[in-house]
């Protein structure tokens, strides 16, 4: 099991996701970096683990604002080794980003109520993430329910769950991994430490996105060389 830091970027900073509320994110304090500058924050995360993949989350786009398109393309310069997935909202036909690396991530949350505006999964590579607010999906409700529209990789976002200390939802986890045989699925929301880590894995969990208890301590270097 993969473990994937996330970094949330808002207005050029690296920020500290809380249970979705946006408006109410502040400049990243980590003790793994001097700043919430996003190549600091990055820095600091590789030196705490070899990270293979990273996660970034452009927060102005999926807000409605233009992509941070310099911040986000600085970071895939300055770090080639990284796989980075990237959720910057809904992408325009044939749109990449400068580079031509990263991996685009969808988020239900950006196809508003039209489950059409999901790009075929056959012709178009990218994550899809399944955004849970409280017990309802953010985007096309039938979406959960339609896996012949999904690509192989799947995350399960539980943004109430995000920066909240309140555990992973191991119940939808373990029902989609059940039902959904053919597909892997990643974890993001909630995980706290070792034993939520241990406890995904053994559900069955392909990846785990995570941040606070990265820059909290509570899950440090001895523990992430536990898990691949």
């Amino acid at each position: 099991m993969e473990i994937i830091p996330v970094i949330d970027l808002m207005n050029g900073r690296a920020v500290h996701a809380v249970r979705g509320r946006r408006e109410n994110y502040r400049p990243l304090q980590s003790p793994l970096c001097p700043s919430a500058e996003p190549r600091a924050v990055l820095e600091g995360l590789l030196g705490l683990h070899a990270f293979k993949t990273v996660y970034l989350a452009d927060l102005d786009a999926l807000m409605g604002k233009p992509r941070q398109t310099a911040v986000v393309s600085g970071l895939l310069r300055a770090f080639p080794g990284v796989c980075f997935w990237i959720d910057a909202g809904l992408p325009e036909p044939g749109w990449a980003w400068p580079e031509g690396r990263g991996v685009v991530v969808i988020g239900s949350e950006s196809l508003g109520v039209e489950i059409s505006a999901l790009p075929d999964a056959r012709t178009t590579p990218f994550i899809l993430s399944l955004d849970f607010q409280g017990g309802g999906l953010l985007g096309p409700s039938a979406l959960p329910d339609r896996p012949d529209l999904w690509p192989e990789r799947v995350i399960l976002m539980s943004l109430a769950r995000v920066g909240s200390g309140a555990g992973p939802d191991r119940a939808r986890l373990g029902q989609f991994i059940r039902n959904h045989p053919g597909h892997r699925f990643v974890a993001a929301g909630g995980v706290r430490d070792a034993r939520d880590l241990a406890a995904l894995e053994v559900l069955g969990v392909s990846q785990v996105l995570m941040a606070s208890a990265l820059h909290s301590g509570a899950v440090d270097g001895a523990v992430l060389g536990r898990f691949g």
